[in-house]
């Protein structure tokens, strides 16, 4: 069976997801490992790492993706679609939170420097993003639960073995309003938190002191890193919303690309939260807006 245009397009993404996003984020993970044993672990480290680690479960299993795409079906053991479903969707949802978790704290760390600096502990992120990686654990165990001692492996409608993607009616009954309820949860919500915080430091940084050019830096990196949610987990994420207004239906998996193109871009993101961002957020003009905070 030769490969559609779809199709092919799908392979290139994956193989370049796998050949550009491995080592990139391997690379990330190394230097903030070193980094955190040489200065001690920061709130940004933590959730630098979290990125990495989301990242790297995700194009780990891109070499399973290419397989899939090039034979058409599934062909590894059925036990093995779970665990493949498993580390993606846990890698897209929980980059999103943690994504989310990042961009509120340098919010906070603009608005209310003072008291937020009285919080900001390394410890206190690692409790944030074990909260938020135990609330995606929960959701993807309420999905497992639906397959009912299955594997998720079926026949598609070409004969041909397909993992996670055709399901029977009793399984529909938990996964599409599930599925809505993640899309909403752990993603619409942090979506418009992530563009309030990013709305008001781009308002804050806009009326501070800062230089132009490090206003200029600050506000590249909050739309920067605001963009590359968007991308990576709109289209997948709507795709349920809208797909979920048919009764009982799963919609395709093209969106899926998104989740998997910017996985470079997302490493880059990780590298932002700690350098760029942190450089600037100790310069003079903190107090010059806040004054009477001070």
């Amino acid at each position: 069976m030769e490969l559609t245009a779809s199709s092919f397009v799908s392979l290139l993404v994956y193989i370049l997801t796998f050949l550009l996003g491995l080592p990139g984020n391997l690379l990330v993970l190394i230097v903030y490992i070193r980094k955190a044993r040489k200065h001690g672990a920061t709130p940004n480290v933590v959730y630098a790492l979290n990125l990495c680690m989301a990242n790297l479960a995700l194009v780990s299993w891109m070499p399973v993706k290419v397989a899939e795409t090039v034979l058409q079906g599934w062909a590894l053991p059925a036990a093995v679609c779970p665990v493949y479903s498993f580390f993606l969707f846990s890698s897209v949802y929980g980059s999103s939170l943690i994504l989310t978790a990042v961009v509120v704290g340098r919010y906070l760390s603009i608005a209310y420097p003072i008291t937020y600096k009285l919080y900001r502990r390394a410890r206190t992120s690692c409790l944030v993003s074990a909260i938020l990686w135990l609330l995606v654990l929960v959701h993807l165990g309420f999905a497992f639960t639906a397959e009912g001692g299955g594997h998720f492996v079926s026949l598609s409608e070409e004969n041909v073995s397909a993992c996670y993607e055709n399901f029977t009616q009793e399984q529909l009954e938990v996964l599409v309003p599930l599925r809505l309820e993640m899309a909403l949860l752990l993603f619409l919500v942090p979506l418009v938190l992530s563009a309030f915080c990013t709305l008001r430091c781009l308002v804050l940084v806009r009326h501070s002191a800062l230089p132009s050019d490090g206003k200029r830096r600050v506000l590249a990196i909050a739309l920067s890193t605001l963009v590359v949610f968007v991308v990576c987990y709109g289209p997948y994420n709507v795709s349920h919303m809208v797909c979920n207004g048919s009764p009982y239906t799963i919609c395709p998996t093209e969106e899926e690309l998104t989740n998997y193109a910017p996985t470079p871009a997302r490493s880059k993101t990780s590298e932002w939260t700690d350098r760029d961002f942190a450089r600037v957020h100790h310069r003079p003009w903190r107090t010059a807006c806040h004054d009477g905070q001070a």
